[in-house]
């Protein structure tokens, strides 16, 4: 009989890139903003999030998702643009949560203003949806104190794919690197705490790619 513990897979590092996909739906007053956000592809609203850290940009953007720079930029609403800009989609359990945070907060908006905000010609909000491309680079990892080496060579798109894009493909809504450190049991519980305190939103992937390493290369320097 054989009583040998299954085989832990190694740590296949991923690379990726996020397609914009235009939809043909634009929203050209908050109203149309809000009615249009009903019944959006999930993806769109993934897209408006999570979208611009994957396209560099040649000045740092004052709002991390695209809704609150449309309304700060396009509609002049200072209020409700930083009420959109606050919102951590990492705090909501699914896209559909998130929708309906952000239809709410518009409705709030819509409540409070005497006139209905318009864009002006040429500045309507274009809803976009994502379409990920996955790449695998080959590289394998079997210990987990690799990491400490491997994860300053990774690429902003490995960074996405395995510290962000992980959310929405494991069963627990966790990145790649708790995913996969559970395998081994509790001896890494702590460091799946200190993982999980990593805020992936309001930074950009190179401050994420930075954080990681030094979070790794302390850890294991300190076993």
């Amino acid at each position: 009989m054989n009583n040998k513990e299954p085989k832990i897979q190694p740590f296949a590092v991923k690379d990726c890139a996020l397609i914009a996909i235009a939809t043909g739906i634009q929203a050209y007053n908050l109203r149309e903003l809000k009615d249009k956000l009903t019944n959006i592809h999930p993806g769109s609203i993934y897209y408006h999030f999570w979208g611009s850290l994957l396209f560099p940009r040649f000045e740092e953007p004052e709002f991390i998702n695209d809704f609150a720079a449309w309304a700060y930029y396009s509609l002049h609403d200072q209020a409700l643009a930083e009420r959109l800009a606050v919102i951590d989609p990492t705090k909501f359990a699914d896209i559909e949560e998130l929708r309906q945070e952000l239809i709410e907060e518009i409705e709030e908006r819509l409540y409070e203003s005497e006139i209905v905000p318009w864009a002006r010609p040429g500045e309507q909000f274009h809803f976009k949806r994502s379409q990920i491309v996955v790449f695998d680079t080959s590289k394998r990892i079997t210990e987990p104190k690799e990491l400490s080496t491997v994860l300053p060579t990774f690429t902003e798109g490995s960074v996405f794919y395995h510290f962000i894009d992980a959310r929405r493909r494991t069963s627990g809504g966790e990145d790649d690197f708790r995913a996969w450190l559970v395998g081994f049991g509790d001896t890494y519980t702590d460091l799946c705490h200190l993982i999980a305190n990593i805020d992936p939103y309001f930074t950009t992937l190179a401050e994420l790619r930075c954080k990681l390493s030094d979070l790794f290369q302390t850890y294991f320097r300190e076993r």
